[in-house]
């Protein structure tokens, strides 16, 4: 999927910088993205995936105006977990970043009782 970057997503913007280039941060969040979309054909009703590990390496920079094309090759499996190959290009086809991301298939209404609501405002243990 392509995407321009914009003074939202820069590093300046996100915190994780003080560049106006895009930030790591978001350009994780696409490839995250993209890999959401790529396990939708394994999972059925009630089930989803979350994000459980990531190893990508971001090399080089893109300005603001500029974009990227986000790709994540479809996964190899292994048992419940999908291991993406993940990559992006900028508008001369140069690697922006690369490497993989994991994610789990679990069922979204148990996932969602097994959260917990430590640490939020008003609650004690």
């Amino acid at each position: 999927m392509r995407h321009e970057v914009t003074e939202a997503d820069t590093a300046v913007t996100m915190g994780s910088g003080d560049v106006p280039v895009l930030s790591t941060p978001r350009l994780i969040a696409w490839m995250e993205a993209a890999t959401m979309r790529a396990a939708a054909p394994f999972t059925e009703a009630g089930r989803t995936t979350v994000g459980t590990a990531l190893r990508v390496e971001h090399v080089r920079a893109t300005r603001v105006g500029g974009w990227v094309d986000v790709f994540a090759e479809p996964p190899v499996l292994a048992g419940r977990r999908l291991t993406f190959r993940v990559r992006a290009v900028d508008g001369s086809g140069r690697l922006v970043a690369a490497g993989e991301i994991d994610r789990a298939i679990v069922d979204r209404a148990r996932f969602l009782e097994a959260t917990t609501d430590e640490g939020k405002p008003g609650r004690t243990s």
